[in-house]
C-alpha cells in the first residue's frame, strides 16, 4: 500500500497569542509544522508528504521547515474542507494520514495503527476516552451528558484513497469537523484506534507551555566533536565553509577537502553515534572524487532530522596562519547556519594559529576542530 501524508497548515488563527498563525509558532526551538512534518518523515510507511498553506504563507513554509522540502506545497481554501481538497488532488496514493499541523507531536505508532488498520476498514482515526465529567453550558451549568461511548477524536485520520475523494465530492456542502466525518455521512467504516495525549491539539498559549514540558521530558542533549586536517597545496581552490576563499593554495582531499565542514560533519555524527565522515563517504570511492561537502553537511543534519533530532548549536575553530580567517567569519558563519539549517544565533566560528609552531604554523596544512550539540529522543 502506497501511503502519502497530507498536513493541513492554512489556517490564519492566532489564538495561540503569538504573532504567527499557530501552524507557525515554536515549540521545542522548531515551528509546529516542522514538528509533524519530521514525524512523517520519519514513519518508513509513508512516501511523500503534501502540506497545504494559506495564501502568502509558503515562504514561511519553507523558513520553518529549515531547508527540508515537503514532495508538493498547495495553496488551502477558505474553509478546512476546501484546503484538504485542494491537497487531496495533487496526491496519487494508495491510501493517505490528513493532519492538522497544529497537532505537532505523532507518535510513530499511532502512525502505524492506523495504517494496519485500513486493511479492512475505508478510514481509521486515533481516539481516546473522556475521562472528564461532560455538562451542557449555558448561562448557568447545565444537566450532565453521559460520557459512556463517548470520545476525544484526535488526528491524523487514514483513509483509502478513493473513500476519502468520493466523500468530498459527495458531501462538499456538509459543514464537517474532520473528515471522517465525511466518510461516515456516506455510509463508510471508520475503525478507531489508540489516540495519544501528545496528540492533542495547540490551541491557546497554555497548550504550548503544557506541550514544552512533555517535551522536555522526553530529550536529551548530546554532544559530538570533530577534529580534520588537510594539506595545503598550489592547485586546488581552497574552500572553508562552502565558500570559495582567496588564497595562493587550496586544500589536497578526495573532496573539495573543505577541512571545516568536514570537522562539523564528524561532530554532528558523534553527537548521535553514526560513526565518523569515512564511514559514510568512503575517500576510495570515487563518486565522491571533487564533491562539494556541503552534501556532506546535508547528510548528517537529515540523519539527526529523521532520528527525530535537532541541532542545537555548533561550535568550529580553524586553525592556520593564512589566510587570515577573521575578515571572512561573518560569511562563513552565514553559510554554515544555511546548511545546517538553523539560526546563524547558533553557530560560532572562531580562528587562532599555532604562533608558528607545529604544520599550520608552517603554513603546510589547515586543521579545523567543532563541537555539535544535539538534542534527541531518549529512544535514539
Amino acid at each position: 500500500m502506497i501511503v502519502d501524508a497530507l498536513i493541513v497548515a492554512a489556517g490564519q488563527g492566532h489564538r495561540a497569542g503569538g504573532d504567527l498563525p499557530k501552524q507557525f509558532e515554536r515549540l521545542g526551538g522548531k515551528a509546529l509544522v516542522s514538528h509533524a512534518f519530521d514525524a512523517f518523515r520519519q514513519h518508513p510507511a509513508i512516501r511523500n508528504i503534501v502540506i497545504v498553506v494559506g495564501r502568502g504563507q509558503q515562504d514561511q513554509l519553507l523558513e520553518a521547515l529549515a531547508g527540508r522540502t515537503p514532495a508538493k506545497i498547495v495553496e488551502g481554501g477558505d474553509e478546512r474542507q476546501q484546503s484538504v481538497c485542494n491537497g487531496l488532488s495533487v496526491i496519487d496514493a494508495d491510501a493517505v494520514l490528513i493532519h492538522d499541523a497544529a497537532r505537532p507531536i505523532i507518535p510513530q505508532d499511532v502512525i502505524a495503527h492506523l495504517i494496519d488498520a485500513l486493511i479492512e476498514h475505508d478510514g481509521a482515526v486515533p481516539v481516546l476516552p473522556v475521562a472528564d465529567t461532560l455538562a451542557r453550558s449555558g448561562a448557568l451549568l447545565g444537566e450532565n451528558v453521559p460520557r459512556e461511548g463517548v470520545v476525544h477524536v484526535q488526528t491524523p485520520q487514514a483513509f483509502r484513497m478513493d473513500t476519502i475523494r468520493r466523500a468530498h465530492d459527495q458531501n462538499s456542502g456538509l459543514a464537517a469537523t474532520d473528515d471522517a466525518q465525511l466518510v461516515r455521512a456516506m455510509g463508510g467504516r471508520i475503525a478507531e484506534v489508540e489516540g495519544d495525549p501528545r496528540l492533542e491539539k495547540i490551541t491557546f498559549r497554555s497548550d504550548l507551555v503544557r506541550m514544552e514540558a512533555i517535551l522536555a521530558s522526553q530529550w536529551t542533549v548530546r554532544t559530538g566533536q570533530g577534529y580534520d586536517v588537510h594539506r595545503l597545496e598550489s592547485g586546488p581552490k581552497l574552500w572553508l565553509c562552502g565558500l570559495e576563499i582567496p588564497h595562493e593554495k587550496g586544500l589536497a582531499g578526495h573532496s573539495d577537502a573543505d577541512v571545516a565542514l568536514h570537522a562539523v560533519v564528524d561532530a554532528l555524527l558523534g553527537a548521535i553515534s553514526a560513526g565518523d565522515i569515512g564511514d559514510h563517504f568512503p575517500p576510495t570511492d570515487p563518486q565522491w572524487r571533487g564533491a562539494a561537502s556541503s552534501r556532506f553537511v546535508s547528510h548528517a543534519r537529515d540523519l539527526i532530522s529523521h532520528a527525530g533530532g535537532q541541532i542545537d548549536h555548533v561550535d568550529l575553530t580553524i586553525i592556520c596562519e593564512a589566510p587570515k580567517i577573521g575578515p571572512h567569519k561573518p560569511a562563513m558563519r552565514t553559510s554554515l547556519a544555511g546548511l545546517l539549517g538553523i539560526s546563524e544565533a547558533a553557530v560560532n566560528i572562531k580562528a587562532t594559529t599555532t604562533e608558528r609552531l607545529g604544520f599550520t604554523g608552517r603554513g603546510e596544512g589547515i586543521a579545523a576542530q567543532a563541537i555539535a550539540t544535539v538534542s534527541t529522543r531518549r529512544i535514539v
